[in-house]
């Protein structure tokens, strides 16, 4: 599943489908949240090696192949509530981008995908306030992180593919 957004110049990219994309994105994930690059490459082999819906891999791409964002959805973002999954993780816009809609798309481009992929409902942990109500998602709980700070647990619907039109 691919995304070309005509106003911003921007494609959004689900890895699954751009899987030389995997090696640029696991450094970049990397990069901008110091988790060992090996990680995210293991996630998203795992995503690529297997037909389950979760994980997934999602970049922005700018004009110039350059990722200027991107997400995953994993079981568990390091959490104590296992029995809220699957979890965005990793959401991460750069600077230049920032204000201008594209975390919004992206989440927009990743709740239709998991839906087209089965998945329900999706959560998101944060000490982010404010951030995400913006963009339909509901506040649940909090949760404790496995570094043991309080985290605000999220959820949010899929969006369900749209029904064939009814032949009239």
């Amino acid at each position: 599943m691919e995304q070309e957004k005509p106003n911003h110049r921007i494609k959004i990219v689900a890895l699954r489908n751009r899987p030389g994309l995997c090696g640029p994105a696991a450094a970049w994930f990397s990069g901008k949240w110091g988790i060992p690059e090996a990680e995210y490459r293991r996630s998203m082999e795992g995503m690529l090696q297997k037909s389950a819906a979760v994980p997934q891999w999602y970049v922005t791409l700018g004009g110039q192949g350059e990722i200027l964002a991107g997400a995953g959805v994993i079981e568990n973002d390091f959490h104590n509530r296992k029995d809220l999954s699957p979890n965005l993780c990793a959401l991460f816009v750069e600077a230049p981008c920032r204000c201008q809609g594209v975390a919004g798309m992206l989440l927009d481009f990743i709740r239709k995908d998991l839906g087209k992929l089965g998945i329900p409902v999706l959560y998101l942990v944060t000490g982010h306030t404010g951030f995400y109500e913006k963009y339909g998602w509901r506040f649940v709980t909090m949760a404790m992180g496995d570094d043991q700070q309080p985290l605000r647990l999220y959820q949010s619907p899929a969006f369900s593919p749209s029904p064939p039109s009814a032949l009239r």
